[in-house]
């Protein structure tokens, strides 16, 4: 992992246009060729960032942006369609570079991980004619818990956390947005499942055109008789 701290501008063009003017900012370029750029808030999210398969191009900047100072220009294009984003390097305070080796991924809680496991083997839960692709479906930014197939033939993206909240939501969007850009996959509708989902998160999923699922964990381990409930 390569860490560059500097003042820099950036621009992304493709399936959208996104422009940051000049600030210091991290510029985290990791293994697998992805590009992040980070401010000192806003939480974990990247201002903009560019996903594998990526290719960066480093070269001079002409002579009308060496007048404004820029010293380096990075291109990191994908390889798979027109997005481009377009780094303008002015003043470098820090790079670094890292080797962390293998990462083990997140391990999850027991009642996470059993729910995953029991919504695979009952994917059906999803609806009628939803099969499973596979469990923890890797992206660039982690895994996936659930990738199935709906009715149709149409890729279904499953989060499921015990306690749904907002967080839960945007890591979900994070890996909808990754996925739908790949054409094997696209377009990908995203279902976040937990066992208990709060009214903010329902309603951003519900904004953002996912889908909600009340897990009932006693009952999908087969110890709820649902039949014999009086409510």
């Amino acid at each position: 992992m390569r860490l560059v701290v500097a003042r820099c501008s950036a621009r992304y063009t493709g399936r959208l246009t996104a422009h940051l003017p000049l600030a210091t900012r991290l510029v985290v370029v990791k293994a697998d060729g992805s590009v992040l750029l980070h401010s000192d808030g806003g939480s974990y999210k990247p201002l903009n960032w560019m996903s594998p398969p990526c290719a960066t191009a480093v070269r001079e900047p002409e002579p009308e942006a060496v007048e404004r100072g820029v010293t380096e220009v990075w291109t990191v294009q994908h390889q798979k369609s027109d997005d481009r984003l377009e780094i303008e390097l002015h003043e470098v305070h820090h790079d670094s570079e890292h080797d962390l080796g293998v990462d083990p991924g997140l391990v999850k809680d027991g009642v996470e991980a059993h729910l995953q496991e029991l919504l695979a083997a009952q994917i059906e839960l999803l609806g009628a004619g939803h099969s499973l692709v596979r469990r923890e479906y890797m992206t660039a930014i982690g895994p996936v818990d659930i990738l199935a197939r709906d009715a149709d033939g149409g890729s279904v993206a499953v989060e499921i956390k015990r306690r749904g909240d907002i967080d839960g939501v945007e890591q979900l969007t994070r890996y909808l947005d990754l996925l739908n850009r790949d054409p094997l996959l696209a377009p990908v509708r995203g279902v976040f499942a937990a066992q208990e989902i709060k009214p903010q998160a329902r309603v951003l999923a519900t904004d953002r055109g996912i889908g909600c699922l009340l897990l009932d964990y006693d009952a999908m381990r087969g110890v709820d008789d649902v039949d014999s409930r009086l409510f």
